[in-house]
């Protein structure tokens, strides 16, 4: 398994930002590939979400679902059709403002976006690969592509949630298998 890990520090309290997380349809306004989201269930644990992203030459749907919910602490879902992923969006309230902190800020919480996935398991027909293109060749591709990804989307969540942009510093680590 493949892992990456995003974190960053927003100022508002946990509420505020897990119920912003838990609205997974407004996610395609964050990602350069991820098309649109169709939602089936309340958001709570064994809700459903079809995801269609498209990147490059390739267009797919994940389906995906949240496997538990504790809000306003964790949302943990896994991918259900034909990939073996899983994550979480957790959210950890601070004690202290940080030293950078904006002078507005009133509350603090880090919050990280963790996601493990097997590219490997993509490998049995899931994708319909252009002729000659192999799907080791789109792996290796893919695979900054994500981690980018993964950057900007929370760099634009906090810029959306907290009503301004700034300056975001970003924990980044990705962990090959």
């Amino acid at each position: 398994m493949d892992e990456i890990v995003v974190s960053t520090v927003v100022y508002l309290p946990p509420e505020e930002v897990y119920d912003f997380l838990a609205d997974f349809p407004r996610y395609p306004k964050y990602s350069e590939y991820l098309k649109d989201v169709h939602q089936r269930g309340d958001g709570g644990a064994g809700t459903r979400y079809d995801m269609r992203f498209a990147w490059w030459k390739l267009t797919y749907t994940l389906r995906s679902e949240v496997v538990d919910t504790d809000p306003p602490w964790r949302i943990d879902w896994r991918i259900v059709k034909d990939l073996k992923a899983h994550g979480d969006w957790q959210v950890e309230e601070l004690d202290e403002l940080p030293d950078d902190a904006p002078a507005d800020a009133e509350a603090a919480c880090r919050v990280t976006l963790d996601v493990s996935f097997d590219p490997q398991t993509a490998r049995n027909s899931t994708l319909d690969l252009p002729r000659f293109v192999s799907f080791d060749f789109v792996v290796d591709k893919i695979k900054p592509v994500l981690v980018k990804e993964a950057q900007q989307v929370v760099e634009r969540i906090v810029a959306d949630i907290e009503g301004r942009h700034r300056d975001v510093e970003l924990v980044v680590e990705r962990r090959p298998s």
